[in-house]
């Protein structure tokens, strides 16, 4: 394929192909007979390699083992037999999935680590249980498709034949080929299909036939263009590759093209990608991000115009409704009334009543038949052993549980039922034992464990019922979790209950002479029926004994049931449908129940079919799934009989969803004496019981249908649709209202006004037969079971309450109930409403069944920003691929954008069986949004799309012109604020040492006026003197260097040195002997042994820059610079001459030099900034004495104090302190290597402490070592007498913002060990000045605030005015709020103004600005190879544009702001604090607002526990977070959406790019800040080995 360009297919060629898939997609062709004319059409244009041949490229699906397998096959593409799925809709799914296709949207893959896609081994893996019982989001039995690809015919009444699976997989890219090729624009391959970079393969994933010429035919076409753009950023790699996608080769114009012909290249392998500079790059990761960019470039929905604002000037854009929305315009509704309920003489009076005729008068008519597991009937319950049973079981609780006087159960009390669901007889004689014993019963599921998802909320409504007794089966009671001594465990959240087994045979027997008191039904409650709400939580709905009975009267009316019939009952008889038909009006009107146990409809889902011919049963209650199955399995039934039925009750049948079920099973079985009018569908809700149910139609009549736009329905309209357009929903109706019930059609929301007859509203009913109040919820039941409907004019519709049933429908006409969906699946996105179960059957059709398991999809929102967010979670199978699933996902969401018209805000898939289940098998909703909510979920794909859901961000701010300098100065106020300035003390009297201009010159002094005085002291890890210098010694020594620099280095006055050394006195003596030969210092962190590779080319990049001639270094370095690792980074032979320094010559340098001027070069000072960039600065011999003395006079030092310093010694204040302050001041400095603390944490504080040493100075990351590594260890320091009490300050050193968090967990960590809180400080300097602020003094307040009063120190700033680099005060804890801590205070000799970092005009008071600075040590420059002279006299000698324009300031290049604070000085002047915000180059530009990175880090770390570090940053506009993960890479995908919610959250920022890694991998400098520059060259060049890569679309 690369050996030659291919040619462009001609267009017959291409018309052609079109008309052969158009073939294959009606079947009039086999795969085979296709696959053959389709080579030789294209043979000659594009020769095939073996391995791109379509029909060799399709990887066969391992079989799962399935002990069912014969049950399960896969159904052809044909079959209308899936819940779900309607032919119509699969169909518009289709079609907008093309629509999407012609978009040319591309959608960059994930990119995710090697451990995390292992695939599960087919051998261990299990089909997930997907099935459900009763539960309302359940789905199907087992999952259909265990039996891999066995071919099947056609399910489905039309179009027979036969349909293979390999078909089935691309019958939807035909589908899309074909709606491509009738387009006359040419296409790009589905999103899918670059995704995956595999439009070669026809495997379901790549574009099929005609779509591949088109791909070649752009292939061939496509060039590239490449504009000049020098500002742009490097190129961060190395190779470009000039082969397309599929490896073919590709034309690219030499230079040619103009912008308009240019088109952005697919993703492939390398393929040569621009960024949004116009600068090509070919990591993998830029063009992912490119391509996320080209995604986001799609045209938004229209723009909104107004907002609300939200609690301050930041305006959240809110949905306007759009002024050609579809509005209701039908006729105000009046309420429906149902038939009479008719007056039947023989009706009993209650139901106990019923059964104790029954049980007398006809024992032995059968009542139930319980079939096993496997088939057989388990035993036959008839009525007079049902009454005698029940009669014994009402005796035992009223006599026989507690004592005489105290009886444990009184009439009127709760009592738990709990059976499994095959053992219907147990359950039907406690149910009316209880009803006997006059005591209320409150059917559960059984807890299958101590922690199962739902029973902690049963539990509460177990407790709220104050229930003490729990009746159940021998069976359940042995299989209940036991502790050793054989007690039943406490269940979680579960009040304690006794346990009390109802088998006779446990039981005693009742005297000759006792019988219950069975009453005429009244207004007690005679059961509890629980209900799961949308959060959860579970209520308890009450029935009343009147209710009970006016419900089985109205069902016996509208059924038609007659005594003796015979009723097949599927559904779960402890609540709903399944309770009220085959417990309760069975027993009253005499029926013969078969109960079909869910166990047997999962290893024979025909099981109910079959009981329904044996017994000739008239009625049969099932769901639709039970209908879908049996469609699945019926091929291997041959005498299967249905014209008995009269009456099949669809239980969900109001779900819109089983329309098709009931179609294709009426279609399937109508040829098995199936009756059309014998489906009765039926609505019913926990709180009004049956709202609603078909009566069995006269022959010929057909069922209502209605046809509903899906747009209208959003808006809560109804539209009839013609079937041909895409976004439509079929619904069944479900009957007229019950006999004897009122029903209206209410407002879901605000007032219960009535419905206009064109609107979708919530169905209240007003009846006898209702619940009357959820338990114990006084509150909530009135909102729920005493509603007063209004029309239109304020009048009230009836005297009597309503009650509302929680479904949203309408009626229809001839007083037809439609439902549309329930209040519990509804999501209002945007303003309109949406039906979680509408998404999911959209999600289906888009060919399901080859990743993800039907029947296992979870649709829920979640609210963020202000608007609720649609979230899809479904399992996939373990079988598929990254690619089919990422491409299936890309699919859903295109599809149902398409069909909803709304953006779903994630979708992810998790593997199989990890869900949440209910009791029955259906998937928990609630526990599974709260996984999801906490990061628990442990998705194995995740996709998330803010940029297309979030359309409510505020607008990105526009940049106010500034006022001009004439209309704001007036003398120290600018815009009527005092001018943010600020000065530290004066430098006051000259002392003995402060003669010397040179820090030589002192060190002589000192060796001849105190020479055996100590200056430094270093420490080794175990806390001894390593080594230690007097006067003297340092003196002698350093002579003795500046001797071995002037004979061996042969250097002159001037030259620069680089000191390579370990931190320690070799480098302070090193340090003097330059400056005693006349050379220029360079201090260099030397490389690390462990890793050389990446460290010593700083090293040797830090030589180079500064010019340095000599090295010196130990001997030790100088060999490590010989080594073979050294040598294949940095060859030795390119080093200036290096010179050991471990023995010296004994002669010293004959004379020691003298500088000729203070303004002379005394040191360079380098780092490496946050930013990445090496910086070094000129620090002068004036600069270097001022600023010695300007730390001696605030930290008063003298020679008799000693200082700890645990800091890095090789650039900014670290290294003054470590270097130059005792030689100048005198003081002892005990030196601790901050290294040293990895091998022993608490070598510092042991230090401080056994020293009794006052000041100490340490970094960020000693603290942070300081406060993991000892926070456990705080009694045993204290133990060994470790004492912190005499610290009087702690400075932290940093050119960043100070770290509050950290601080406050220091000082409250080490208080015990005697720390004051307010010893802690922070001081800030950067290039220019190495050291603004430093320590804070001690302040007093005018009047004592005694210890409770806060910390004077810290604010608390709005972040959003700052993102608007305004300065808003708040109080402590309100949203948004930020603490700031002060900076320390402002060094002697120091002034510091606040300039506008744009204009430089100064800045009032309280305004965030650029902090510029004046003082006698700035300084003197940056010392660069390339003069940049412009950059040099900006940052070091700015001036104000008005105000005091003559004043030298330099730039720090940080922002931040001055605050007058109520505190005084010493000289009771009031004191003026300095916040430090952030650095400008950090800085974040986006939507107009500078963010600080630092802010947005700290809300990312506290999402998720396992989030340790994080770090963000920007690339073409797209906003990057990479996170440390600190668990198992499982967890990895859990934090892509909990990082994205907070940021949208609290920054209204839209994350573009995820990235997630291991520990250690975010770099930190030296002063333990973060390198996010680095970060981000690293991520570009693809070498952060990342866990998982999510690219937010």
């Amino acid at each position: 394929m690369a050996d030659r360009d291919p040619v462009p297919l001609p267009a017959e060629v291409r018309a052609k192909l079109a008309e052969l898939e158009l073939e294959l997609s009606e079947g009039d062709i086999t795969q085979k007979g296709y696959e053959k004319k389709r080579s030789k059409l294209i043979g000659a244009y594009f020769p095939q390699t073996p391995a791109a041949d379509p029909s060799l490229g399709q990887e066969r699906a391992p079989v799962t083992p399935s002990s069912s397998t014969r049950y399960h096959r896969r159904r052809s593409s044909g079959s209308r037999d899936e819940r779900y799925r309607s032919d119509v809709h699969s169909e518009a799914v289709q079609a907008a999935l093309a629509k999407h296709k012609e978009r040319k949207m591309a959608v960059p893959m994930p990119s995710k680590r090697r451990s995390l896609v292992v695939q599960t081994s087919m051998d261990a893996y299990t089909p997930p249980d997907t099935s459900s019982g009763s539960e309302d989001e359940g789905q199907g039995y087992g999952d259909e498709d265990e039996g891999g690809d066995c071919e099947e015919e056609d399910g489905g009444g039309g179009g027979g034949g036969t349909s293979s699976s390999r078909e089935d997989s691309i019958s939807m890219e035909h589908w899309i080929s074909r709606a491509l090729h009738s387009t006359s624009s040419t296409t790009t391959t589905t999103a899918s299909s670059t995704a995956s970079s595999c439009s070669t393969r026809s495997g379901g994933s790549g574009a099929a036939g005609g779509g591949l010429a088109d791909v070649l035919a752009q292939h061939v076409h496509r060039q590239h263009h490449k504009p000049e753009n020098h500002s742009a950023p490097p190129d961060v790699t190395g190779y470009t590759n000039s082969t397309g996608p599929d490896g073919i080769q590709v034309d690219r114009a030499p230079g040619g093209g103009t912008a308009a012909q240019r088109q952005t290249p697919k993703y492939g392998n390398a393929e040569l990608m621009e960024t949004g500079d116009g600068v090509p790059v070919s990591s993998r990761v830029s063009a992912k991000i490119q391509q996320l960019v080209n995604t986001l470039k799609r045209p938004k929905r229209p723009p909104l115009t107004e907002f609300f604002v939200d609690d301050f000037e930041e305006l959240l854009e809110v949905q306007q409704p759009d002024p050609n929305q579809p509005r209701a315009e039908g006729a105000p509704m009046a309420a429906l009334r149902g038939e009479q309920l008719g007056v039947v003489t023989n009706w009993p009076p209650s139901l106990e009543a019923a059964l104790q005729r029954w049980g007398t008068v006809s024992p032995k008519a059968p009542c139930l038949t319980a079939v096993d597991g496997g088939g057989r009937p388990l035993c036959v319950l008839t009525y007079g052993k049902l009454w005698s049973r029940s009669v014994k079981v009402a005796y035992n609780l009223l006599h026989k549980l507690g004592t005489k006087q105290e009886p444990l159960v009184r009439a009127g009390d709760r009592v738990a039922l709990v059976f499994p669901n095959n053992d219907p007889a147990a359950f039907m004689t406690a149910f009316y034992g209880c009803l006997l014993a006059e005591l209320v019963p409150v059917p559960i599921e059984v807890p299958l464990t101590r922690k199962d998802a739902g029973s902690q909320q049963i539990g509460f409504l177990l407790g709220s019922c104050s229930v003490t007794v729990a009746l159940t089966s021998d069976v359940c009671h042995k299989g209940l979790p036991k502790s050793p001594t054989g007690e039943i465990l406490q269940f979680k959240g579960w009040p304690k209950v006794q346990w009390v087994v109802t088998e006779s045979k446990h039981l005693s027997k009742p005297p000759r002479d006792w019988f219950p008191h069975v009453k005429d039904a009244n207004q007690d409650s005679a059961y509890i029926e629980y209900k799961s709400c949308k959060d959860g939580s579970v209520l308890g709905v009450t029935v009343r004994r009147t209710a009970l009975l006016a419900h089985c009267q109205a069902l016996t009316q509208s059924c038609s049931y007659t005594e003796a019939e015979t009723i097949v009952n599927v559904l779960d008889f402890k609540k709903d449908v399944g309770l009220w038909h085959a417990v309760l009006t069975s027993v009253m009107n005499m029926m013969h129940v078969i109960s079909v146990p869910y166990a047997l409809m999962k290893v024979n889902p025909l099981s109910w079919i079959q009981k329904v011919c044996q017994h000739k049963a008239t009625v049969a209650c099932v769901k639709s799934r039970d209908m879908h199955w049996a469609l699945v399995a019926h091929r291997d039934q041959k005498d299967v009989n249905l014209s008995s039925l009269r009456m099949l009750v669809v239980a969900d049948g109001s779900n819109p969803w089983s329309v098709s079920s009931c179609d294709a099973f009426l279609n399937v079985f109508q040829t098995k004496g199936l009756r059309p009018e014998v489906i009765c569908p039926c609505a019913s809700s926990p709180e009004a019981l049956t709202v609603a149910i078909r009566r069995p139609l006269e022959e010929g009549s057909a069922p209502g249908r209605g046809v509903l736009s899906m747009q209208g329905l959003s808006h809560g309209v109804i539209r009839v649709d013609s079937e041909e357009k895409l976004s439509v929903l079929t619904l069944q109706d479900v009957g007229s209202v019950m006999a004897g019930a009122l029903m209206c059609v209410v407002k879901p929301e605000g007032l219960p006004q009535l419905c206009r007859s064109d609107e979708v509203g919530e169905l209240c009913v007003c009846a006898a037969a209702t619940g009357s109040s959820y338990y114990g919820l006084a509150g909530v039941s009135k909102s729920t079971f005493e509603v007063f409907p209004v029309s239109n004019n304020g009048a009230a519709v009836g005297e009597l309450p309503f009650t509302r049933t929680g479904l949203l429908g309408f009626i229809g006409p001839g007083g037809l109930i439609f439902v549309a969906g329930k209040m519990d699946g509804l999501m209002v996105v945007g303003g309109r409403r949406h039906n979680a179960d509408d998404i999911v059957a959209t999600a289906l059709a888009v060919e399901p069944m080859k990743f993800v398991y039907r029947g296992r999809i979870a649709v829920f929102s979640i609210t963020v920003l202000h608007d609720e967010r649609i979230v899809v979670v479904a399992e996939q199978r373990p079988d598929s691929t990254e690619e089919d699933s990422f491409q299936w996902m890309s699919r859903v969401l295109q599809a149902i954008d398409g069909i909803h018209q709304v953006g779903v805000y994630c979708l992810a898939l998790v593997p199989s069986n990890t869900l949440p289940k209910t009791p029955l098998g259906g998937i928990h909703l609630s526990e599974t949004k709260q996984l999801f909510l906490e990061g628990a979920l442990h998705p194995c794909n995740v996709l998330m799309c803010p940029h297309t859901c979030v359309t409510n961000l505020p607008k990105p701010r526009q940049k106010q012109p500034e006022i001009g300098p004439a209309s704001v100065m007036v003398g120290n106020l600018v815009s009527g604020k005092r001018i943010a300035q600020a000065s530290g003390r004066d430098v006051g009297q000259i002392e003995d040492n402060d003669q010397f201009l040179f820090l030589s010159e002192v060190l002589q002094w000192r060796a001849q006026s105190s020479p055996d005085h100590v200056l430094y002291t270093l420490l080794n890890s175990r806390g001894t003197i390593a080594s230690a210098l007097t006067c003297l010694q340092l003196h002698k020594r350093a002579e003795k260097i500046a001797g071995l620099l002037a004979e061996r280095g042969h250097l002159q006055d001037g030259d620069h040195v680089a000191l390579v050394y370990p931190p320690g006195t070799d480098l302070i003596a090193a340090f003097y002997g330059c400056l005693y030969a006349g050379c220029v210092p360079v201090t260099v962190r030397p490389p690390h042994p462990h890793n050389i590779a990446t460290t010593l080319p700083t090293v040797k990049m830090i030589v180079e820059v500064s010019r340095s001639v000599c090295v010196l270094t130990t001997q030790l370095i100088s060999k490590l610079l010989r080594s073979k690792e050294a040598t294949a980074a940095v060859d030795f032979r390119t080093w200036p001459p290096v010179l050991d320094t471990d023995d010296l010559p004994k002669k010293k340098a004959p004379q020691l030099h003298r500088a000729s001027s203070p303004d002379a070069l005394a040191y360079l000072d380098f780092s490496v900034s946050t930013t990445g960039m090496l910086a070094g600065v000129k620090m002068s011999h004036t600069a270097t004495s001022a600023f010695c003395r300007s730390i001696k006079l605030q930290c008063e030092l003298y020679p008799s104090r000693e200082v700890a310093i645990c800091l890095d010694p090789y650039c900014g204040l670290g290294f003054v302190l470590w270097c130059l302050c005792s030689v100048y001041s005198g003081h002892q400095s005990v030196l601790i290597p901050p290294s040293e603390l990895e091998v022993n944490p608490s070598l510092w504080l042991s230090a401080v402490s056994q020293y009794k040493v006052r000041d100490t100075f340490c970094s960020y990351s000693v603290m942070e070592l300081c406060t993991k590594g000892l926070g456990l260890q705080t009694d045993v320091l204290k133990a060994r007498g470790l004492d912190l009490s005499r610290v009087r300050t702690c400075v932290v050193v940093a050119e960043e913002r100070p770290r509050i968090a950290l601080t406050q967990s220091f000082s409250k960590l080490f208080k015990d060990l005697g720390l004051h809180p307010r010893a802690v400080s922070t001081s800030f300097g950067c290039r220019v000045n190495l050291a603004v602020c430093l320590q804070p003094h001690r302040l007093s307040k005018a009047v004592d605030q005694g210890t409770s009063g806060p910390d004077p120190t810290t604010v608390y700033v709005d972040m959003r005015a700052l993102r608007h680099d305004r300065v808003r005060l708040v109080e402590r804890g309100s949203p948004h709020s930020l603490p700031l801590m002060e900076s320390g205070k402002i060094l002697p000799g120091v002034r510091i103004i606040i300039a506008n970092p744009e204009t430089k005009g100064p800045m009032g008071e309280s305004h965030l600005g650029e902090i510029w600075v004046h003082s006698g040590h700035n300084a003197s420059g940056y010392f660069t190879v390339y003069g940049d002279e412009a950059l040099q006299s900006d940052h070091f000698s700015s001036r104000l544009s008005f105000g005091d324009t003559q004043t030298i300031w330099a730039r720090t290049g940080y922002l931040g702001f001055l605050r007058r604070t109520e505190l005084t000085d010493a000289s009771g002047e009031r004191h003026d604090a300095l916040y430090v915000v952030g650095a400008l180059e950090e800085a974040m530009e986006l939507r107009g607002m500078r963010y600080h990175p630092i802010d947005i880090e700290t809300s990312v770390i506290r999402t998720h526990k396992s989030i340790t570090e994080c770090a963000v940053f920007t690339w073409t506009n797209l906003l990057v977070v990479v996170v440390e993960l600190d668990g198992s890479e499982q967890e990895a995908l859990d934090l892509v959406p909990l990082v994205t919610n907070v940021v949208l959250e609290e920054h209204y920022l839209i994350v573009g790019v995820v990235v997630v890694v291991d520990i250690g991998v975010i770099p930190i400098n030296s002063r333990g800040e973060k390198q996010r520059m680095h970060l981000r060259d690293g991520f570009l060049a693809d070498q952060l080995d990342p866990i998982y890569v999510a690219y937010n679309m």
